[in-house]
């Protein structure tokens, strides 16, 4: 069902990270489920750490159920921010549950294991096979890695999208911290920018999904990063609607302010720090400096990215959404 194809050692080396070892290209052959529905569409190579190939086929063959809810993004675009706004939505307000029950328990993340080395971490993918239904599902795998009965079985899929810049700034320390990359900050960029770090191609994987909520915007709800930050409450009925769910106006201020960026960063429930700290401390990692929520702002790139980065990243990301007509926010 897979080719990989090993990257050039000389080329990637320097953005490799010590838990995400030997990177590869995991190319799907089947395309006996077509996702975006064009005849002359072609699946889209990905990389990942060689150890995903342990687990590509099971998760390409995870059974998918009507009644899940799939959050999906590229990494460091909004992913937890949109876990706890979905989870909170689709369970009427469970303020108590949401309280009590840390988010990576209620809203598993599939790949975790399959993507870092050593780390001797619990198996993600039997986590969300033995979950009770209905499951909450995060993931950063692009269209083409994910389970091939989401586009059958449609259950509902949230998919958020972040300006590359930013990503880019925000990936740069996570990938350090939480990847424990030792490059410098030009390395990073330069595997960034050639789309050779882990889950990239990064402008495809969001389009890919931008396209298939075109068509069908009952299974795929498209939001921006942007959006939340700037008019949440609208970003909140969109969300409702697509879960068939109503909330009056003083529900929807309550939920805002939950979801405000200095009350989540607050919220060890919600925050991730839990499974960071745990995570670093198996690698050996400072756990005190690496804050998973750190800015969660609009244009948080100015003052991370080097010029002429910026420039090499618009010219790239404007090169690849030649002739669609996606866009992302500014």
């Amino acid at each position: 069902m897979f080719r990989y194809n090993h990257l050039n050692r000389t080329e990637v080396e320097h953005f490799e990270a010590p838990y995400n070892k030997n990177l590869v290209e995991v190319c799907l052959q089947d395309v006996s489920v077509n996702p975006v529905g064009d005849p002359c569409w072609t699946p889209v190579p990905c990389v990942m750490p060689a150890r995903y190939c342990e687990f590509a086929e099971r998760i390409r063959n995870l059974k998918v159920y009507e009644d899940d809810v799939w959050i999906v993004t590229f990494p460091k675009a909004g992913t937890t921010w949109t876990q706890e706004m979905v989870w909170l939505i689709d369970h009427d307000l469970d303020y108590c549950t949401a309280r009590e029950v840390k988010l990576f328990e209620r809203s598993v993340f599939l790949e975790l294991n399959a993507i870092f080395n050593d780390l001797q971490l619990p198996d993600t993918i039997s986590q969300v096979e033995q979950m009770t239904r209905p499951r909450h599902i995060k993931s950063h795998l692009p269209i083409t890695l994910l389970p091939k009965q989401l586009w059958t079985a449609r259950p509902k899929i949230v998919y958020t999208a972040r300006n590359p810049r930013d990503v880019a700034a925000s990936f740069m320390h996570h990938y350090r911290h939480l990847h424990g990359f030792r490059g410098s900050q030009e390395d990073f960029l330069d595997g960034f920018v050639a789309d050779k770090l882990c889950w990239c191609p990064l402008v495809k994987h969001a389009l890919e999904f931008w396209r298939v909520s075109e068509s069908r915007p009952d299974h795929v709800l498209f939001l921006h990063f942007e959006d939340m930050k700037r008019d949440m409450p609208k970003v909140l009925r969109k969300v409702c609607d697509f879960f068939g769910k109503s909330l009056s106006e003083e529900q929807v201020e309550e939920l805002k302010k939950h979801l405000s960026f200095e009350v989540m960063k607050e919220n060890t429930s919600a925050n991730q720090q839990l499974l960071v700290t745990r995570m670093t401390k198996a690698m050996g990692n400072d756990t005190e400096e690496f804050i998973f929520m750190r800015k969660g702002i609009v244009g948080s790139h100015n003052d991370k990215l080097p010029e002429k980065y910026i420039t090499k990243l618009e010219k790239t990301v404007k090169d690849q959404l030649l002739g669609t007509t996606f866009s992302y926010r500014e």
